[in-house]
């Protein structure tokens, strides 16, 4: 419990609490390890080879980096992500243990191989530097954006603990033994990491590593020696790489002087190996304590004040060496220094660098970093092997390498002030093509920078309205009043985004009167979202509250709902009673209307509570537009109105997706309240309502609750699966084969509703993401990608009896059902008259004419199906309409769930012979299917002759045209013939399952197409 609520005030979320709990051990632990083995392997070569040859051996790494980094790439294109985090964890696991084993072997042989130790050391910083890079590696590849911010405070503050750890551990072993004992220690807490490092792989990075291809975005791929010629035309760009150059060759040679000073001061390897322990455990503690300020000191000074200030650090504490280096007071200063600096360098410098390249192209970014941090390294450590060989091989004195460091720092400070003022430059130039995110880290950088907002503030005059833009988007973060002035100057700008934009970025708070009505000029705008901008700038100038009341009243009667929502919201701030006595009169208006206009004033009445409007926003979710209805539906939600959900629970089966995900949303949103009518609505609930129920219960209950209830549940609902998947093998057998394919259909249909629960409750009890990766990947195209999705599931995220009958339950979905006996036929036809689902009781009612089980009834019906259904001239049942227009060309390729919500908005309706459907030139709100009968089309010729173009029969549409796009018709379309039967849609419901299915509005346009060809068929017979 304690460990929650340290966690809450860290920041991190409930959905953050099983990955932190499974990673941060990892961390921890890694911490330790990392830190047992460098002061190990430091203290060993520093006292058994000598630190007069770490240059030698500094050349050595150097060269052999770029073979490191060829070697990895080709490691990263042979093998999968997940395989190559296992391999290399594995390879650095076994480095440090083989080096324990002959460590060990020297300590009880009593034997000793001088050349041993620098290939340890490089060995060994090899699994330092990889070590660090693949844990953040994995953090960044496990959490979204947004959780690593939360989570990556925590992951550091575990890998600091572990390094304080290992500094009181380092004292301790060195007692009563030597560094090689210390060493080891380190390679036995790394592999006592492998467990749950393997973990998090299995659980988090195999299901994200399912990746689709259409999901990933190109980078362009930029070589090394691109980015060469790259910094010799950019001083920025070659500045940056002298600061990552420069600040690793410092660090070596402050390290270079601890170890040597050290050396002098404690000869003994258990001595120096407890001292160097002690400044392991002070510099982990300082930079525990300094993670609490980290994130505001980034904020408030930005990336490039950030490395200015390390480079004046870098030049204090070579400074003070070159002063105290040759007396008693050497140690502590050098070892000051090398805190300072490796906190520093580590903690602040690497994430600084990474903000100078968020001015390059999003695509060349990463080219550009890594190659950039490839010269560096090399360039860094060759320059930190020429400083220490000043001193070890030309024998330069300590006061004077420390006077040499002292210019080098001089250098990185110069670097550091001009790079801070090529960065402002770099960083206006690219501001129209950098990310949200990017913008808002960069964001500080502007404020704190007179000389860049200057550049800012001059942008606004460019010619291009994006430039624009964005320079209003950061004056508008910074809320200066002092910009009000030129801001109004922009009023009369010619573009609607530069005005709309300008507005937002206004501080009106202390505005005098004279600026007030400058603003209220916007709300006559023709442009609707200006006028709805302007009604937000006045709402904030409460210091003038009268002469707001008065704009703010004339927009309660705005053409626009928008405009009027803006204002019911405003003037409600007011808090007085003739604000809220007018709002109450728009809000009532706009309710009793039931259209439209609704949707603006439903989220406002959510968004300020006001509970007294309820029952009308009620009567919406029964008579209003269907737009209205999905806005009160969340409105209601957003009150906790639970007297609701048996009146939504009963609408659900006839829902579509878009008031379906508005009225699951709706139950979350209501909290607890919910929970016990959704629970007592379970057993029964179809499979749509089951879905939605289940969905709003997996996040409402607590996670115990979801195993212990939830869970069967689902299983229940998945082990019946099978008997659904024999419906329409029945329905074969009996010679249906029309109800057959609905059966088919309606099959996929509830497996897929009752797969969406189960994804949901997997969700609640595993990471959201890895869950929705496996879910997305199980539906590719790429069959691979799909079998290796059920392969994931299969080893039990977040439930292990749950996805393991998922997975069988779709191996046992691909094989074929077959029913062979008649009298089993007729048991599964009475089973799904009995059935919950409504489609498989109209299904088997279709089929059992009205439930008898007569063997011959049957077989009779079952031959005439089809036929009886389309010839009854009684009014159509929804089963009857679906099996008519799935024969419809223009609604073939539709679902049973998209037919039924077609059927649904379908009115049957009978013209006499003669009568027109369609006027040519007048509007016409509906198009029409002809269930029977013909209709002519007739239409007049540019020379005035009327003439027919064709004559519609059964199944054919007309006035699709003019219903959806609210023309006149082109046509004068009448019944011909005889009566005609017909099922008219209205456009604007059309229009709308349109935009929700997709699949519909493509069985109306190759329909479409088909007409266009054969009219283009008629043109060219009348031309020959």
């Amino acid at each position: 419990m304690r460990a929650v609520q340290l966690l809450r005030a860290v920041g991190s979320r409930p959905e953050d609490y099983r990955k932190l709990f499974m990673m941060a051990p990892v961390f921890f632990i890694c911490g330790i390890a990392e830190t047992l083995n460098y002061n190990g392997f430091m203290a060993l070569f520093n006292q058994r080879f000598g630190s007069d040859y770490l240059t030698y051996v500094y050349v050595a790494e150097a060269i052999l980096l770029p073979l490191e980094a060829w070697l990895l790439s080709w490691l990263a294109g042979k093998l999968s992500k997940p395989k190559l985090m296992r391999v290399m964890f594995g390879t650095m696991i076994g480095i440090v243990v083989v080096n324990s084993i002959i460590l060990m072997s020297f300590e009880s042989f009593g034997v000793e191989f001088k050349w041993f130790y620098p290939a340890m050391f490089i060995l060994s910083n090899f699994v330092v530097r990889q070590q660090t890079i693949l844990l953040w590696g994995l953090a960044v590849d496990l959490c979204s954006t947004q959780q690593a911010k939360r989570l990556m405070p925590v992951f550091i503050g575990a890998t600091t603990l572990g390094g304080i750890a290992a500094g009181l551990l380092a004292q301790l072993i060195s007692l009563a033994f030597g560094p090689a004992v210390i060493y080891a220690a380190g390679a036995a807490f790394l592999l006592a990491s492998w467990g749950n490092y393997n973990k998090v792989i299995t659980q988090y990075l195999v299901p994200l590593s399912l990746k689709i291809e259409s999901d990933r975005e190109e980078e362009v791929t930029v070589s090394t020696g691109t980015v060469f010629k790259h910094a010799l035309r950019s001083p920025f760009l070659l500045i940056v790489i002298f600061i990552m150059s420069l600040m690793p060759a410092l660090y070596f040679l402050i390290e270079y002087e601890l170890l040597i000073v050290t050396k002098h001061a404690y000869p003994d390897e258990q001595a120096f190996s407890r001292y160097f322990g002690m400044i392991t455990m002070v510099l982990y503690m300082l930079a525990f304590l300094l993670q609490i300020v980290s994130g505001k000191l980034m904020a408030r000074f930005g990336a490039s004040k950030m490395l200015t200030a390390i480079a004046a650090v870098n030049v204090i504490s070579f400074g003070a060496a070159s002063i105290f280096i040759g007396g008693a007071a050497a140690l502590p200063f050098v070892s000051l220094g090398y805190i300072l600096i490796y906190l520093l360098y580590y903690y602040w410098a690497e994430p600084s660098y990474q903000l100078f390249f968020k001015t390059l192209p999003l695509t060349q970014r990463d080219s550009y970093r890594y190659a950039a941090q490839g010269i560096a390294a090399s360039a860094g450590i060759l320059i930190g092997a020429g400083l220490l060989f000043l001193h070890s091989g030309l024998h330069l004195s300590w006061t004077a390498l420390s006077i040499v460091g002292f210019a080098v720092a001089v250098l990185l400070f110069v670097l550091a002030w001009l790079g801070r003022r090529h960065y402002m430059n770099e960083l206006v130039s690219s501001v129209q093509s950098i990310g949200e995110q990017d913008f808002a880290e960069s964001f500080e950088e502007f404020v704190g920078n007179p000389a860049a907002m200057s550049e800012v503030r001059r942008m606004l005059h460019h010619k291009d309205d994006s430039a624009r833009e964005i320079a209003l988007q950061i004056i508008g973060r910074m809320q200066d009043p002092r910009d009000a002035d030129e801001l109004l100057g922009m009023m009369d700008d010619p573009s609607p985004r530069i005005r709309v934009a300008a507005v937002r970025a206004m501080n009106l708070e202390k505005a005098d009167l004279g600026a007030m009505a400058k603003v209220a000029a916007f709300l006559e705008d023709p442009d609707d979202e200006m006028r709805a901008e302007g009604v937000r700038q006045i709402a904030r100038m409460k210091h003038l509250e009268h002469q707001a009341f008065y704009f703010l009243r004339q927009k309660l009667l705005d053409r626009h709902p928008s405009v009027v929502a803006e204002a019911v919201k405003a003037m409600y701030t007011f808090n007085n009673e003739p604000s809220i006595e007018a709002c109450a009169e728009v809000i009532d208006r706009i309710l009793d209307q039931g259209d439209e206009t609704s949707v603006y004033i439903c989220p406002v009445i959510a968004e300020l509570g006001l509970h007294s409007f309820i029952p009308k926003v009620e009567r919406l979710v029964e008579e209003g537009h269907p737009a209205s209805r999905v806005a009160a539906i969340e409105c209601l939600g957003e009150l906790g109105y639970t007297p609701i959900i048996p009146k939504l629970l009963e609408k659900l089966p006839l829902m579509d997706q878009e008031m379906l995900k508005a009225t699951t949303q709706s139950f979350i949103h209501m909290g607890g309240g919910a929970i016990e009518p959704l629970m007592a609505s379970l057993p029964d609930a179809s499979s749509k309502r089951w879905k939605a129920t289940v969905s709003a219960l997996a996040v409402l209950l607590p996670e115990e609750q979801v195993r212990s209830i939830l869970i069967e549940d689902v299983l229940v609902r998945i082990s019946q699966l099978h008997i659904a998947a024999n419906f329409s093998p029945a329905l074969k057998h009996l010679g249906n084969n029309e109800l057959a394919a609905l059966a088919e259909l309606r099959y996929s249909e509830v497996r897929a509703f009752v797969y969406d629960g189960a994804w949901s409750v997997l969700s609640t009890l595993a990471d959201e993401q890895v869950v929705d990766t496996i879910k997305r990947a199980v539906d590719n195209t790429d069959e691979e990608i799909r079998s290796n999705a059920w392969e994931v599931l299969a080893e039990g995220i977040g439930d292990r009896r749950l996805s393991q009958l998922m997975v069988s339950t779709h191996e046992e979905s691909d094989e074929a059902n077959e029913v062979n006996d008649d009298e089993a036929a007729i048991a599964l036809l009475e089973r799904a008259l009995a059935s919950r689902d409504d489609w498989w009781r109209e299904i088997a009612a279709g089929a059992l004419d009205g439930g008898t089980s007569d063997h011959e009834s049957i077989s009779t019906r079952a031959a005439e199906g089809e036929q009886e259904i389309m010839s009854d001239q009684q009014t159509m049942s929804r089963l009857s309409k679906v099996v008519f227009l799935r024969q419809v060309p223009y609604f073939a390729d539709l679902s049973l769930e998209e037919l039924g919500l077609i059927a649904n908005i379908s009115v049957e309706q009978q013209f006499p012979d003669d009568s027109p459907l369609l006027q040519r030139g007048e509007p016409n709100p509906a198009m029409y299917v002809i269930v029977d009968g013909n209709v002519e089309l007739t239409s007049v010729s540019a020379a005035g002759w009327e003439g027919t173009i064709g004559v519609l029969g059964t199944g054919d549409v007309c006035g699709v045209t003019s219903a959806l796009d609210g023309t006149a018709s082109s046509v004068t379309a009448q019944s011909l013939l005889g009566d005609v039967r017909v099922l008219k849609l209205l456009g604007d419901q059309v229009e709308r399952l349109i935009r929700l299915y997709p699949e519909i509005g493509i069985g109306l346009l190759r329909a479409s197409f088909a007409r266009i060809r054969l009219l283009e068929e008629m043109m060219m017979r009348i031309d020959s």
